[in-house]
């Protein structure tokens, strides 16, 4: 990728180039939001207006994209409601909310807001593309056929999400069960970061610790405020 262009350049690059794995097991299908125009026009406008220059930022790894969030908006942790309420981006697309993305821009609030965040941190997945399966989402790692299917795809997608301009000294990996096991081991082999900060999911802080949610923004800022100071 030109390093010449702007990270929001580079970026949009890397979504236009996506290409689905193969041959997926069973019942699995793959969620490619890119391949619709009126999406890509979506994350032009978010990358152009928080990414349009060459700072270099901290890579923030969620799993892969929802069907409610990024699996249809093409931007991570970000759904419809809150790309046209909080980024300004009026959009098309289905006014519903998605848990991971109600904590995240809780977070981006508590933070100082969004152009403020995403000045320092670019928010990605561990495997850009979603899948569902029977209509729901299905994790990458949910089927050991899956992940193996995946992992050619994965491992791509890290180096070419490297390449961006992202920060090599630190990455935060959301997600402290398998996305962490599976985003570390994949460091140790390639070594893309010299250290990884792990924290819980925000799905799983919406679902099972709602009545906690400002003991994890806490900590959320606390980890954020770690990285950029390695």
């Amino acid at each position: 990728m030109k390093r010449s262009s702007t990270f929001a350049e580079r970026a949009f690059d890397f979504y236009r180039r996506l290409t689905p794995p193969g041959r997926l097991p069973g019942d699995v299908e793959v969620m490619n939001p890119y391949r619709d125009s009126e999406v890509m026009g979506y994350v032009k406008q978010f990358l152009r207006r928080y990414y349009s220059d060459n700072s270099r930022r901290i890579a923030v790894f969620g799993i892969n994209p929802g069907r409610f969030g990024a699996g249809i908006t093409g931007i991570t942790f970000t759904d419809p409601v809150v790309l046209e309420t909080v980024c300004g981006i009026k959009n098309d697309l289905p006014k519903k909310r998605e848990p991971s993305s109600v904590f995240v821009y809780a977070f981006v609030e508590r933070f100082g807001g969004a152009a403020k965040l995403f000045r320092h941190f670019f928010f990605t997945a561990v495997s850009p593309l979603g899948f569902t399966k029977d209509g729901r989402n299905y994790n990458f790692y949910d089927d050991p056929s899956l992940l193996s299917a995946t992992r050619p795809f994965i491992v791509k997608s890290l180096r070419d999400q490297v390449s961006l301009g992202v920060s090599l000294d630190v990455a935060v990996v959301l997600g402290r069960g398998k996305n962490r096991s599976i985003f570390e081991g994949l460091n140790r082999e390639f070594g893309f970061f010299k250290a990884v900060i792990s924290l819980d999911h925000p799905r799983f802080i919406i679902q099972y610790r709602r009545a906690h949610l400002e003991e994890y923004l806490r900590k959320y800022e606390e980890a954020f405020h770690r990285a950029l100071e390695r």
